[in-house]
């Protein structure tokens, strides 16, 4: 059976940063993280293809979500996918995703039992908050949009389509590192999450342009009424002013969860080396993410992304290499750009006044 490391010009164009994190990943779960995303990306495509109507898109979910609860995929529904899907797809990347979906189904039944269960998990938990996607949001054009209706239902989303990733990643390495302490893995778990809440809503402030564009608005309708802020006139130009306290404190949100990342990257085996880089990055990239949306007069845009530089993302991987020899290094570079953030912070809140 062809491995799936084979696909890594899939994995590259399709998964963005998460790929630097992916190939330094140690061999022995390389091949079961990269399955695992090209399962996870998958299924988000299908919700994501606007020219399908939404109950067909729940439909499609639904019969890929099944794959997961047999014994064996069904070829006939790995057909019935390419043929509504493939046509539909602008991108190669995507295309080639859904080509190659009969191979992944292939490897992912040569794994073991241990790890194949722990992928069905992480799938069926994360299609539930692409269900989500589906429920909450009726249409995919500005002017359908509509948010969240709370906090909670951001809480349950986030941890759905990001904190389910945490636990996953947390158990399959646990698996598969023999230097990792039983005794802590559920502790580790729960770090795990909040690491994968954290991530995600850093991403949910930095989109939130794009996703309105999409019809859709993460930050909870009882926030927005709390800033008396009317979804339907979020111009990027006029109401920047009006959101940034709300923006401001979903940043402080964000943050006390990458603190709980912190942590967990602090109790990584030590001699895990590949491990303590892959989940260093995103947290570190996270950070100065978040002093990018407080600053940014563009984060309502549909069409200028947040996004930290290359020169940022390379200065980063380097000054982590140190962080591998020192792990006090590590936390130290962490107190950092968490400082810079809080000033970051301050200082908006304060131009406020």
């Amino acid at each position: 059976m062809p491995d799936v490391l084979s696909l890594q010009h899939i994995l590259k164009s399709v998964s963005r940063s998460f790929y630097l994190s992916l190939r330094i990943l140690p061999k022995t779960v390389q091949q079961q993280v990269s399955l695992a995303y090209l399962f996870c990306r998958a299924a988000d495509t299908i919700v994501d293809t606007p020219a399908f109507p939404r109950c067909q898109r729940r439909t499609l979910l639904q019969v890929f979500r099944k794959q997961f609860l047999i014994d064996c995929p069904s070829p006939s529904d790995l057909a019935q996918f390419q043929h509504a899907l493939l046509p539909r797809q602008v991108r190669p990347a995507e295309q080639q995703l859904f080509q190659a979906l009969p191979l992944c189904f292939g490897v992912f039944q040569e794994l073991s039992t241990v790890d194949s269960q722990l992928i069905r998990q992480l799938v069926l938990a994360l299609t539930h908050g692409m269900e989500m996607d589906l429920a909450y949001f009726p249409g995919d054009t500005l002017a359908t949009v509509q948010a969240l209706p709370d906090m909670a239902t951001l809480e349950l989303y986030t941890y759905y389509v990001a904190g389910v990733v945490g636990e996953f990643w947390t158990k399959i390495h646990s698996v598969h590192t023999p230097s990792w302490k039983a005794d802590a893995l559920e502790e580790h778990i729960t770090l795990g999450i909040r690491f994968g809440k954290g991530l995600q809503l850093t991403n949910v402030l930095k989109d939130i342009g794009s996703d309105l564009l999409r019809g859709r608005c993460y930050i909870p309708q009882e926030k927005l009424d709390i800033y008396n802020i009317k979804i339907e006139e979020m111009d990027y130009m006029v109401n920047l002013s009006y959101l940034q306290p709300l923006i401001l404190s979903l940043v402080q949100k964000a943050l006390e969860d990458l603190d709980w990342a912190c942590q967990y990257v602090m109790r990584l085996p030590s001699t895990a080396f590949c491990l303590r880089l892959a989940c260093m990055w995103p947290l570190l990239f996270a950070l100065q993410t978040l002093v990018l949306v407080c600053r940014a007069d563009v984060v309502l845009s549909p069409i200028s992304a947040v996004k930290i530089s290359r020169r940022a993302v390379y200065r980063t991987m380097l000054f982590s290499g140190a962080c591998l020899v020192l792990p006090r290094t590590f936390l130290h570079y962490y107190a950092v750009l968490r400082q810079d953030l809080l000033r970051t912070l301050d200082a908006c809140t304060e131009g406020r006044r």
